[in-house]
């Protein structure tokens, strides 16, 4: 019997199966507002069998998009737009999730399609933040050092986004500290040189991120889960690493979170990493079993069987697909067929199901 496709709970939600569809920016948003585009590209996975449905990283804060062109939930107009989305998902009985992000250094840039480029003031672009006055690379812009003023509207920010996520009907809240995002760049001594109680030390470069999950896990239900997604290693010297991974996993359990969402790198272009299907399953392994705390494990998962080990080997919780979902956003429903399990197709398209051997 398949484990890939047996339920998951978490507090009172039930998964209907152990994949979920991973955070992937679409970049197709005008002012954070969600369109058709949004419904549509989220929707198919719902209709494809995915037990978990995440929206792309939405901004909590203007200056925190990656791009002009990025989802956002910084204001109460762009509730409706999302909340379409969320009625469609949960009707096909998949549970819906949204990613609160905040870029950081990595803000103000280009489409993931086009020349990588800061945009400029002059065509949309604005001055962004990070905890020190470090660049990405000569690419991207020069942020300013944030004063404890900003870093508290962080806070803010996060907790007000996740009320309106609430409204909006999302049952699972993500919070975005890996890729190189803000509050990984708290996170790990490359890119934080801080000297105040927000740098330095473990405990002070990690009180951002609790503080954000502390205000999150507040404002969302008792009976609904927070994840919090993670670069489980910076893949550099002296940087980030899966030992520290583990101790602010274990800190987030204590503040109530319920699943670190394992993945790595993103924070510098020093990062030297070893590209092999399944590379980040062990760092999900790793937080799973010393930290006492549910996973999701992600990056180059793509065939039914690999994903069934991962979770029938408790390496993980739950897997998340990325680029597999943008080829094939039915791969749950033929990932079944391939494992001889019989999931429940739309009946809109089950004349095309495979007959089951």
């Amino acid at each position: 019997m398949s484990v890939l496709f047996t339920p998951l709970t978490l507090r009172s939600l039930t998964l209907r199966n152990r994949i979920g569809v991973s955070p992937m920016c679409q970049y197709s948003s005008v002012d954070g507002l969600a369109n058709d585009w949004h419904l549509v590209h989220l929707g198919s996975y719902a209709t494809g069998g995915a037990g978990l449905v995440f929206t792309e990283a939405t901004a909590v804060r203007p200056a925190g998009r990656i791009s002009p062109h990025d989802l956002g939930l910084w204001e109460d107009a762009q509730i409706a737009g999302l909340q379409r989305i969320t009625t469609f998902v949960r009707a096909q009985g998949a549970a819906v999730g949204i990613q609160l992000a905040h870029a950081g250094r990595k803000a103000s840039m280009t489409r993931a399609w086009e020349t990588t480029a800061t945009v400029p003031e002059s065509e949309g672009g604005w001055p962004v933040l990070a905890p020190s006055a470090l660049r990405y690379n000569d690419t991207y812009p020069m942020p300013h050092a944030m004063s404890r003023e900003e870093i508290l509207d962080v806070v803010s920010a996060f907790r007000e986004a996740a009320s309106r996520a609430l409204t909006a009907g999302f049952q699972v809240c993500e919070i975005h500290a890996a890729h190189g995002y803000l509050l990984h760049q708290f996170l790990s001594p490359l890119a934080n040189t801080r000297t105040d109680e927000y740098g330095g030390s473990f405990e002070n470069r990690v009180r951002l991120t609790l503080d954000v999950s502390a205000a999150v896990r507040a404002t969302w239900p008792a009976e609904w889960p927070v994840f919090v997604r993670i670069s489980a290693t910076d893949w550099a010297a002296d940087g980030w690493d899966v030992d520290d991974s583990v101790r602010l996993a274990t800190l987030l359990r204590e503040l109530g979170i319920d699943v670190i969402d394992c993945s790595s790198g993103g924070l510098t272009p020093a990062q030297k990493i070893a590209v092999v299907p399944g590379y980040q399953v062990p760092f999900a392994r790793r937080v799973k079993h010393a930290a006492h705390i549910a996973t999701a494990a992600v990056g180059l998962i793509t065939d039914p069987a690999q994903a069934e080990q991962i979770v029938r080997e408790e390496d993980a919780d739950l897997v998340l697909l990325a680029r597999e979902m943008l080829r094939n956003p039915h791969w749950p429903l033929l990932a079944a067929h391939a494992l001889n399990v019989r999931a429940p197709w739309p009946p809109q398209y089950e004349r095309g199901a495979p007959r089951r051997r």
